[in-house]
Formats: structure tokens, C-alpha cells, sequence
């Protein structure tokens, strides 16, 4: 088992764990809350079988990875990330990022610029910015975020099992493009996280992208479902092709906000063109 220190928490040290795989030119996959790094299963067989090295790890909190009390927060999510890339030394990287692990790609590629980074590809993003503002009406009421955190504090376990129903849209893809096993194997990993990681991260998903994404300047591709419930395509994805320059959309018609897993053939495929390009 591979891990990077990136910190420390009352003398112990602070963990990520990461596994890299393949050679070629390398793909750091970046996930989503409140899975781990394994829920890139299907776009990493794909991205080997193309020729590819794919890394993925598993955010502090989540996973494998150390679970401090403290840095649940963009700046050192992207510290973190920072890290994983000086410690494996990677240039000429792709950075892909799934719903949360979008923010990690575009304040790194803010921060950080793009000296090791040769692409960016987010899916079910988050950025621009999801909090409705009087600069930002497209967002969403404060009031949506505060009754998640008020669920989580009440009861985790039954909020993970409300949440999974709309990462997926069971009500419509139940028994077609995800299965029971899926979504008790999502419920697992979450479940494994840390208590308060998951509760901290709800804040981090209003972040204010919007200065990051306006210093992109490597090609960039967008996914997003049509039917996402968890990050609206209106407040995120329909408005990012305007924001960063020179970025390509893909719409996945009926799709929910975990694509990768529900509509993993599109994605891959759109994946694979862009980085062939």
C-alpha cells in the first residue's frame, strides 16, 4: 500500500493513500463525496486498456487515507493534492476530477498554475460557484446546505442511504443502470469515512470557484447528466463553457450525478477522444 505524507496531527502524520498503475502518460482521477478513490473503477479499466497510467487516492477523511479533524477545506484539499504530484513527480499530467474532486482541479489549476498539467477534465462539477448570491443568482439557497448538515448530524447513516437514491436516480435507473449490490457497496464506503469529514465537507461544496476557473489555461472537458439532483446542470455545468476558455461540453442525457458509474461507456468514450486529441 502506497501513501504520501501531507501533515501532521498532534505528532502523527496526516496520510493520503494512492495507488498507481500503467504506464504512459499520467492521469490523476480525483473523487467524489463521499466515495473513495475505487469508485474510478470503470474509467480506470478503460484508461489502462487504452495505455495509460492512472493514479488515484483517496481524499484525507475518506478511504484509506488518514482521517485528521482538521483541513477539510479546498486550500488544503489542493495542498494535498500538490503533494501527491511532487511526491510521484509527474509532469504533463491530466487532472480529472469527479463532483468534489472537480474543486481540487480548478483551484490547483488557480493556485498552483499549470506547469505539470497538461489537460483538465471535470465531471458532475461543482464550479463555478454553487451558492446563490446576490453576484451569483444562479445558485443554490443556503438553506438547502444547512438542512443536509442538520440530516448528517441526525442521523449519517440514513442521510448516506437518501443521498445514494439521488446520486443515481434509483427511482429511474434501479435494476437498469445500477444495481442493488452498487448502491450497498456505495453505502459501505461511506459509511467507513470519517464521521466529521463528511459533515466539514458539506461548507467546502460552497466555495467560490470562480477566480480559479477564470486562470484555466489547458484544454478542458466538461460532463455533466441532464438529470443530476445532487449538483443542478443549470447552477454548474451549463455555465462553465462561458468561464473557461476553449472548453468542451458533453451532456449526458438522463443522467444522474454519478455518471461514472451509470453511464460509464459515454463517459469513457468522451473521456478517451479528449485525451487522444
Amino acid at each position: 500500500m502506497s501513501y504520501v505524507t501531507v501533515g501532521q496531527e498532534n505528532g502523527q502524520s496526516i496520510e493520503l493513500y494512492f495507488e498507481d498503475h500503467g504506464s504512459g502518460q499520467a492521469v490523476v482521477l480525483i473523487h467524489g463525496f463521499p466515495l473513495n478513490g475505487h469508485s474510478w473503477e470503470r474509467q480506470e479499466a478503460a484508461l489502462l486498456d487504452a495505455g495509460y497510467r492512472v493514479i488515484t487516492y483517496d481524499r484525507r477523511g475518506f478511504g484509506a487515507s488518514s482521517k485528521p479533524s482538521t483541513g477539510y477545506d479546498y486550500d488544503t484539499f489542493t495542498r494535498d493534492l500538490d503533494a501527491l504530484l511532487s511526491h510521484l513527480d509527474l509532469r504533463e499530467v491530466v487532472l480529472v476530477g469527479f463532483s468534489m474532486g472537480t474543486g481540487e482541479v480548478s483551484r490547483y489549476l488557480g493556485q498552483y498554475g499549470s506547469e505539470r498539467v497538461s489537460k483538465a477534465v471535470l465531471i458532475g462539477p461543482i464550479p463555478p460557484y454553487l451558492l446563490k448570491t446576490a453576484d451569483n443568482p444562479e445558485g443554490v439557497d443556503q438553506q438547502v446546505f444547512e438542512g443536509i448538515k442538520d440530516a448528517i448530524r441526525k442521523d449519517r447513516a440514513a442521510y448516506l442511504t437518501q443521498f445514494f437514491e439521488n446520486f443515481y436516480n434509483t427511482d429511474a435507473l434501479l435494476g437498469s443502470r445500477v444495481s442493488q449490490e452498487v448502491l450497498r457497496l456505495s453505502w459501505n464506503v461511506a459509511a467507513r469515512a470519517s464521521a466529521r469529514a463528511t459533515l466539514a465537507c458539506v461548507d467546502t461544496w460552497l466555495t467560490d470557484f470562480r477566480a480559479d476557473i477564470a486562470k484555466i489555461d489547458v484544454p478542458t472537458l466538461i460532463i455533466h447528466g441532464d438529470a443530476d439532483r445532487i449538483l443542478p446542470f443549470d447552477a454548474t455545468a451549463k455555465r462553465l463553457p462561458e468561464l473557461i476558455a476553449g472548453s468542451e461540453l458533453v451532456v449526458i442525457a438522463n443522467g444522474p450525478h454519478n455518471v461514472l458509474w451509470t453511464f460509464a461507456e459515454e463517459v469513457n468514450a468522451a473521456l478517451l477522444t479528449f485525451l487522444q486529441k
